[in-house]
């Protein structure tokens, strides 16, 4: 029996891509995956004010598909346009509230931290993602040559200011002074990551100021981020990405929060943080490091039997 095709439209940025893509790969779906981009005029209106038709969205070439999957904002019409439009049997599934009707889709998968309720909505503790255990094993050994043999290591992941974080110098810096407290005080060498929403001035100044002694990855390099997964005893990821948070959780390793201050009201983020907390799968970044336990989280394996069993 052949694979059920998959269409995947998203906005094009990375923390969508990891979400549509690790559905559709844990639902074993042959997908292709369009960024949308809509036409000039449709950028500044939002969803439930927007027609449901071609001309809000660029033209692209469709394929045969089955399933659609899409995230963000920009993807909410032409996912319902397309099965709208479908001459055969098509189910849709959202990532995200799609700020419309919600029963313009088959399924909608949101955090549990936003709060959204309905018969098609299946809540996710954290945001779903590409990344699987095994992959993280398959690259254990990619970073290995460039790290100190005597010392264990801690994961710093770097996310990338927002309309809710400020990445100003000096709040980072202070997350450096802090990070180059604990290496000191517990033998640990840092493994820095960045990532696509990472300024390259924050890259330089981590470098500048932890690249010495420490390893610090320059470029965007997913197989780095892989292995510093596998290989640290502890990880630390900036409080502006509950993607990469929710990526490390797969772990099942104690992960710190760096917290940078919010310039707007930052409550869904807390409201996330806190729910991690009481999971026991991440704490506050302090000077003081300890080691926990908790089952390695992998909710979108969880949701994807949840909807093969829906759809059959």
């Amino acid at each position: 029996m052949s694979k059920l095709k998959g269409l995947l439209l998203t906005e094009g940025m990375h923390g969508m891509i990891s979400q549509v893509e690790g559905l559709a790969k844990a639902l074993d779906i042959e997908f292709t995956h369009q960024k949308v981009e809509l036409n000039s005029f449709w950028k500044m209106i939002p969803p439930n004010l927007t027609p449901v038709s071609n001309i809000v969205f660029n033209k692209f070439d469709v394929p045969d598909f089955d399933i659609i999957i899409s995230c963000g904002r920009k993807s909410v019409i032409p996912s319902i346009f397309l099965k709208k439009n479908s001459k055969k049997k098509v189910f849709n599934i959202h990532i995200q509230n799609p700020k419309v009707s919600l029963g313009n889709f088959d399924f909608v998968i949101v955090p549990e931290h936003d709060s959204l309720n309905g018969k098609n909505v299946i809540t996710s503790k954290g945001a779903i993602h590409y990344l699987t255990l095994d992959e993280i094993k398959n690259n254990h050994s990619y970073l290995e040559e460039k790290l100190k043999k005597n010392k264990d290591y801690l994961l710093l992941v770097l996310g990338g200011p927002n309309k809710y974080y400020d990445y100003k110098d000096q709040n980072l810096i202070n997350i450096f002074d802090k990070i180059k407290k604990i290496l000191s005080s517990n033998n640990l060498q840092v493994i820095v990551i960045p990532s696509m929403r990472t300024p390259k001035r924050i890259i330089n100044l981590a470098d500048e100021l932890l690249g010495k002694e420490n390893l610090v990855i320059t470029n965007i390099d997913k197989k780095a981020y892989l292995s510093g997964l596998s290989l640290a005893k502890y990880i630390v990821v900036t409080c502006d990405s509950t993607s990469m948070i929710s990526e490390a959780a797969t772990t099942g390793k104690p992960i710190y929060i760096a917290d940078i201050p919010a310039k707007k009201n930052d409550q869904r983020f807390k409201t996330f943080r806190e729910l991690f907390d009481k999971l026991n799968i991440a704490r506050n970044l302090n000077e003081k490091l300890e080691i926990w336990n908790y089952k390695s989280l992998n909710e979108t394996a969880r949701i994807a039997e949840e909807i093969k069993k829906q759809i059959s």
